[in-house]
This record gives C-alpha cells, structure tokens and sequence, in this order.
C-alpha cells in the first residue's frame, strides 16, 4: 500500500492511503481507500443500476460494512469493488494476493445486494493510474511511503485510516520531513 507524504502536493492524493492492484514495466493501478464518496452510499448507488428498485428495501446486515469511495481521479464514473478472496465470478474477478480480489462487474454488486457477496468489500468509484516509470519517480521524490497490505485497514475504513497506515509502519506524522535526500 501507498501512504501520502504530508508533503503532497496533489490535493486528489493528500493524506490518500492506495492499495495497489497491478505494478509492472507498463505502470501501475491502484485503488484510494480512504475517501469516502461522501454524496452517495451503496443504497443510492444500487439504486441508480437499478439492482433494487426502493430505497426502503432492506439490504442484508453484511452490505452495512460496504463502504463507497472515491477510488482515485482516473475513470471516476467506472466502479471497482475490492474484497475478501472468499468470493470470484468467473472471468471477471481478478485475484491480487491470497487476502484480496478486485471485480469491476455489477454482478458483484447483484450479489452483495441479496447477501451471498463476500465477506468484506469496498465499492471504489475511479482509481489511481501511473505511467511507466512515474510512481517510481514520485517515490524517489518523497512522495510515497510504503505499508504492508493490511485488510483491517482496507476494509475497516473510518477517518483515522491515514494514521493507522503510518501508524503501522512505525511513522509519526509530526515527525515527517518533505524534504528528500539521496545518501
């Protein structure tokens, strides 16, 4: 996972926790989890696909977990759903490690709606893309920490996720120069 230095300066990634999908020679993906999408909940957003028809409907206990994020500025209209490894849909779902999947079809969605979803997602609206070579070059220049994939941070969302990230790394904020260096 990436974790913002205090320093950035891209307002659209400051204070972002990224979990990355795909790294390779061509670039990379990834998905910000911890801007919540604060103008739609997965209610409005199953109601707009038309997967329920009433927002009086109750969805199962587990959809209450189910937090809607802004994934990152590329492709924001596009949705992504990461979650628990406890469920696939054939050709559709991509597995990144043993913990976590990535599916971009609604039928996950469909899924979680009715219940028989996985045991933990995150619905991400957009993602985070990189250049070959350009998140290298921002981590040479301060701009990223790096932190263990951790699902209690990915899944378990609330304000404090930036810190915690840090946090798990053994970063104080307070203590964080924006200035690099090159030994």
């Amino acid at each position: 996972m990436l974790v913002a230095m205090p320093s950035m300066e891209d307002e659209r990634f400051a204070r972002s926790v990224i979990y990355i999908c795909a790294h390779s020679e061509e670039g990379a993906m990834g998905i910000v989890i911890n801007k919540p999408a604060t103008d739609l909940s997965l209610a409005d957003l199953l109601l707009q696909l038309d997967i329920i028809k009433d927002a009086s409907i109750r969805l199962p206990s587990a959809s209450e977990r189910v937090r809607v994020v802004r994934g990152g500025p590329v492709d924001a209209g596009r949705g992504f759903v990461l979650h628990t490894s406890d469920f696939a849909i054939d050709n559709s779902t991509l597995p990144i490690d043993d913990d976590i999947s990535l599916t971009a079809t609604v039928d996950i969605l469909r899924a979680i709606a009715r219940g028989d979803g996985p045991g933990n997602a995150l619905v991400a609206l957009g993602y985070a893309g990189w250049a070959a070579g350009q998140l290298e070059n921002e981590i040479q220049a301060n701009g990223w920490l790096n932190c263990p994939a951790d699902p209690s941070l990915i899944f378990g969302g609330g304000e404090h996720t930036y810190e915690r990230a840090l946090k798990l790394i053994g970063v104080d904020p307070a203590r964080l120069s924006g200035d690099a260096g090159h030994a």
